[in-house]
């Protein structure tokens, strides 16, 4: 590829990222867009309307950009919590590390790549983009030191950088668990497989098991009922209220379901008997799930019973610590424990068989990048690409066009397969989703690009392993300039599809102004399954091709500079914290950088020995161990606080309410924390009422509103 082809790809989307950054700056303002750019405010507050018309309206400010620099990380914890900071971090330690890359390989090692070998160089636009490769550097050539220099400030400087994030963020984690308001999830334990008997419900058997073995710290439990048996009873119950006999002869009296823990605003028991006569709550008994939660005294002693072998048989009486109640994906409650493995296993398999079905896209796309191989495979496109214009947009934006629209299947693809295995917890979903995409997108648009062939081919790589340092020294630098159109195409240009909201805007308006409606202001949670790989992958592109190619890191800082205004207005304005997993991203991100500056080292040893230089191929490996060995470290001494709860900081928490006397009053909230949602047109319209301002005063408009001066969200799952 030519520079000027990358150069027309560069054109192409920074007039995309100006003109809809420009158009966010304009819809925003309007008064019929509230509800898609401030959704996280809006669910706090009623807007004030606004002046009907105003000049300021129709034209672009950069105010928004100021409010999100100048909000602070206390203010950002305060709206989206922990999660929301510490995917910031993944960006500022992104822009950290790429900076300092930056500087060195653009200053070091791109003199020495483009002058590598004694050639007349031409104009520089028209210039090969392998000219700027390591690829160009002659074999034996002294100045390789420079390129293994370079690697040794980037490695180190990663390293450092990861330590100090590591052990803030573990601070955070710590802080976080103590400094919150008391957590339901701390005192309760989510019990699976509970054994069936003919004679005593799962219920009795719950009370006795624990009774029997928990005397001193158990408190109380509350059973897991089938959602389909739960959601029937709700629709009868709604379905007889409403009745106008009912309504004439019966005074209600706001009860609460003795059965799943509802809320009265879910729905009015009445206390004459033929309602009674017509729903026998206690009949469902038998509908109860082998699944319950059950509580403890103390924090201390619910994580004792969490991870304590409950039987001689591990497939019976399973213990896990309770995830939030806002956080409990009650639908997969109720699955046989036994079932989970082998889901586990047919997802692997489904995730697998997709992966492979994906390769047709990624060689199509690939078959692009080579102008030569198109002309062969369709002569009837030779005087079309023989165009200047054509053959550039072709070459140097299309491909990574095609690949990101095929790549869009693969969050809710994977999102499906994490629901399959069994998770109980939201964010528990969310994280293996986040690990399944980010998998997924290191070995389709990295590994299978950079081998660019058949899957016959990629395999007889992978099948000689002494041999892929130097297959991967060869095959990367010369897709270093897809991978520069990619982060072109997938960075910048979605960014700004990211602040403008397109599918909310256009659903906004159908709703508006087709169906005659008002859209309903429905909350939106972060997509750390989405954001989060992509950030990596965008982090493992810079690492390998740093010293191989530099011309891709000032594109990255770009994109991270963006993604750092962008994401930190959308956690402001419209994401809002539904639930939270405490920084347990984090374990991922680290153990991926570190994958990709060991990844970044096995190719420079490769590349080293393809160039002749034993010296720089014997100093890279210290460098190696040296990072395998820090990762161990981080992995004994900070991924512990993320896997389990500190029992010195637990027994504290609990010696501090009891001296407070708030430990009767947390024992009594237990008993409400945790219920079932009732899934019913009737209650989700009431709970999104409930998420606005009950009182008659409006307020000021969302825009004005401060980031954390409000109090803390009462999410709804």
């Amino acid at each position: 590829m030519k520079l000027y082809a990358l150069l027309t790809s560069a054109g192409i989307n920074i007039a995309f990222c100006a003109i809809l950054l420009s158009l966010y700056s304009i819809l925003r303002k309007q008064p019929s867009n509230v509800s898609v750019y401030f959704g996280r405010k809006l669910a706090q507050y009623s807007p004030k309307p606004r002046d009907p018309f105003c000049f300021e309206r129709l034209f672009p400010s950069p105010g928004w950009i100021v409010k999100a620099w100048e909000t602070s990380e206390e203010e950002m914890l305060s709206v989206g919590g922990m999660d929301a900071v510490v995917f910031l971090r993944i960006v500022v330690f992104s822009i950290r590390i790429f900076a300092i890359a930056a500087i060195i390989c653009i200053f070091l090692v791109l003199p020495v790549n483009y002058h590598g070998q004694a050639m007349h160089h031409g104009h520089i636009p028209s210039e090969s983009l392998d000219v700027f490769t390591i690829g160009n550097v002659k074999e034996g050539s002294k100045w390789l030191w420079v390129h293994c220099f370079a690697l040794y400030v980037i490695s180190c400087s990663a390293c450092v950088l990861l330590y100090f994030e590591y052990k803030s963020i573990t601070n955070m984690r710590l802080a976080h668990i103590t400094g919150s308001p008391p957590n339901p999830s701390h005192f309760a334990v989510l019990v699976r497989s509970i054994p069936w008997s003919p004679e005593q419900s799962y219920s009795d058997l719950v009370k006795q098991f624990f009774i029997n073995y928990y005397a001193s710290s158990y408190l109380s439990h509350q059973m897991v009922f089938d959602s389909c048996t739960v959601h029937k009873l709700v629709t009868d119950a709604y379905k007889m209220l409403q009745t106008p006999s009912m309504k004439q002869s019966s005074t209600p009296s706001l009860i609460r379901c003795s059965i799943c823990g509802v809320s009265p605003n879910s729905f009015k028991m009445l206390s004459n008997d033929p309602v009674k006569d017509k729903v026998d709550l206690d009949s469902t008994t038998s509908e109860e799930g082998a699944s319950a939660f059950v509580f403890f005294k103390t924090r201390y002693a619910a994580v004792v019973a969490s991870q304590v072998l409950q039987s001689s048989n591990p497939m019976l009486w399973v213990t896990d610590l309770a995830p939030e109640p806002h956080d409990v994906y009650w639908s997969n409650l109720c699955i046989p424990y036994k079932q989970l493995w082998i889901r586990r296993i047919t997802t692997l398999l489904a995730a697998i068989v997709f992966m492979f079905l994906f390769l047709l896209p990624v060689t199509f796309v690939q078959g692009l990048t080579q102008l030569e191989q198109l002309q062969q495979s369709f002569p009837f496109l030779r005087g079309i690409l023989k165009k200047t214009v054509v053959s550039q947009v072709v070459t140097g934006y299309l491909p990574s066009v095609i690949l990101i629209l095929f790549l869009y299947t693969v969050p809710p693809t994977m999102m499906l397969f994490s629901a399959v295995e069994g998770s109980i917890s939201r964010s528990g979903r969310k994280k293996s989703a986040c690990c399944k995409v980010l998998y997924f997108t290191i070995w389709n648009v990295f590994f299978v690009n950079v081998f660019s062939g058949s899957l016959i081919s990629q395999w007889s790589v992978f099948s000689s392993v002494k041999d892929l340092p130097t297959e991967l020294a060869r095959a990367v630098p010369t897709q270093a300039s897809f991978f520069m159109t990619y982060v072109l195409t997938s960075g910048w240009a979605s960014m700004s599809f990211e602040v403008v909201q397109v599918f909310a805007l256009l659903c906004n308006y159908f709703t508006r102004f087709i169906l005659k409606k008002d859209p309903s202001n429905e909350t939106l949670s972060f997509p750390y399954h989405t954001e989060i790989p992509k950030v990596l992958l965008f982090g493992l592109l810079g690492f390998t091709c740093s010293i191989l190619a530099p011309l891709i890191l000032p594109i990255l800082l770009v994109y991270f500079f963006l993604a750092y205004l962008v994401y930190r207005n959308q956690i402001i304005n419209v994401y809002i914290s539904k639930y939270e997993s405490g920084g347990k991203f984090w374990p991922i991100v680290h153990n991926t950088t570190i994958f990709s500056l060991v990844l970044t080292q096995i190719i420079a040893i490769g590349v080293f020995g393809l160039k002749r230089s034993p010296v720089a191929s014997g100093f890279t490996i210290p460098l190696l161990i040296g990072t395998l060995l820090f990762n161990e470290f981080c992995r004994q001494r900070f991924r512990p606080i993320f896997e389990n709860h500190a029992a010195t900081v637990l027994i504290e928490m609990d010696r501090q309410d009891e001296r407070n006397g708030r430990m009767e009053q947390i024992h009594h909230q237990l008993h409400l924390a945790y219920h079932q949602p009732m899934h019913t047109s009737q209650d989700s319209s009431k709970g999104e009422r409930s998420n606005h301002s009950e009182d008659g005063d409006s307020i000021q408009d969302p825009e004005d509103l401060k980031p954390g001066k409000a109090s803390t969200l009462v999410n709804k799952s």
